[in-house]
């Protein structure tokens, strides 16, 4: 029995997306679409190689086919980390999943206990773990705040409850809870 797979066009790539080629899974972080003055246009992008968690810029001629997949979406709480793996619940049917940490090594800096996340799920198996844009941390070593800092664009570095470290404006200090931009790892506000 042959797997039939959908076939789309580099043309139709975006950010995000996820595709088979040669075997293997890739994610689209980057894409451009490039019509040069002279020759064929192409699209240009930098692709995830799932399996192996590695990097690479690909251009493709704007038909050439690829393989789409199928990615199942859940929402899923975070529970705990065991050592190698971080332990995730199904929100609905309440089965536990464990991921290794090795694989989400970013994410691994924004997430508590408890937090909510996407998942996405291919054959069975947690690929990526998609973070809330915002997430609210305790802060736990900093620098003393200094009496009159509240208006400066001066940062200091803070250690929050997931162990990442934060640049913060001066004016925060231990025990504060503060917004960070998972995307960018940056401090917004204080809660």
């Amino acid at each position: 029995m042959t797997e039939e797979f959908a076939l789309i066009s580099a043309n139709d790539l975006r950010k995000g997306m996820m595709f088979r080629m040669n075997g293997e899974l890739y994610s689209v972080l980057s894409y451009q679409h490039v019509k040069p003055g002279k020759g064929g246009a192409f699209v240009r992008s930098k692709i995830r190689n799932i399996q192996k968690n590695t990097i690479v810029d690909r251009t493709f001629r704007p038909d050439e086919k690829i393989e789409d997949v199928y990615i199942e979406k859940r929402k899923m709480q975070y529970l705990y980390d065991d050592g190698d793996n971080s332990v995730f619940m199904d929100t609905e049917n309440y089965e536990q999943e464990s991921v290794p940490n090795s694989s989400i090594e970013e994410e691994k800096r924004f997430l508590k206990e408890g937090l909510e996340v996407d998942v996405s799920i291919y054959e069975g198996e947690i690929i990526s773990v998609d973070l809330p844009i915002f997430v609210e941390l305790k802060v736990l070593h900093t620098e003393p705040g200094l009496k009159g800092d509240t208006a400066t664009t001066t940062y200091k570095r803070a250690t929050v409850e997931t162990d990442a470290n934060i640049q913060v404006p001066l004016f925060i200090n231990e025990n504060d809870i503060i917004k960070v931009d998972t995307r960018t790892g940056e401090y917004c506000e204080r809660v």
